[in-house]
């Protein structure tokens, strides 16, 4: 079951470096959050963890249920355009997504022993989705495809750390989706912002304010 979850994630996010429009990339961030809570919740029960338990419940309300519904409120409020506007087309970036899945891997298998292949896959599909996120702030122009982007970011930190031996310390992950959120509701009001003053969110055209 980890393994698919694992292949999931990878397949997910290399998708999510291709959508060209703002619901499919807010239904493969879902996707990849609730395969993440599946993967903590399959850990949780192997250890008998409950705190593994509380970890997979609050990926499961924040990043699942509460944080999309957030956005889909937003759009509806500034009434974005769906397309997300790429400085990159869909060619360059599949290429671009292929390079960072062999660099993934390739630091993956020479940071894990190659027994452990389930780590190393681990290792892998978190640093491949670390650099997917990256590659979205880089390479969107509307700012909630980048905030998507940051929010993929975090995912493959997170996932980063079940691979570390003793994992994240508890109230240390508590703290940080309390972040999360708190960081989302406050670049949600800033996009909500900016749209209301420039009656747009692209951020191609915020170059023209230098004076």
């Amino acid at each position: 079951m980890t393994w698919l979850l694992l292949f999931a994630i990878l397949l997910i996010t290399a998708e999510t470096a291709l959508v060209t429009r703002f619901p499919a990339l807010l239904r493969n961030f879902r996707y990849q959050s609730l395969c993440l809570a599946l993967l903590t919740l399959l850990a949780a029960y192997r250890e008998g963890s409950i705190e593994l338990y509380i970890i997979a419940g609050l990926l499961f309300s924040l990043k699942v249920l509460l944080i999309p519904h957030l956005f889909d409120v937003l759009i509806k409020r500034i009434g974005s355009s769906d397309h997300l506007g790429l400085f990159l087309n869909a060619q360059v970036s599949l290429l671009i997504v292929i390079v960072l899945g062999l660099i993934s891997w390739y630091f993956a298998s020479s940071v894990v022993a190659a027994p452990a292949y389930l780590q190393q896959l681990t290792l892998s599909a978190a640093c491949f989705v670390m650099l997917t996120g990256i590659f979205l702030m880089v390479s969107r122009i509307k700012a909630l495809a980048q905030v998507i982007g940051l929010l993929l970011t975090e995912n493959g930190i997170f996932l980063a750390a079940t691979v570390i031996p003793g994992g994240m310390p508890f109230f240390v992950e508590i703290a940080l989706f309390f972040d999360i959120l708190v960081s989302v509701m406050i670049l949600g009001l800033f996009i909500y912002r900016i749209n209301a003053i420039f009656t747009h969110i692209d951020v191609s055209k915020l170059s023209g304010l230098r004076g």
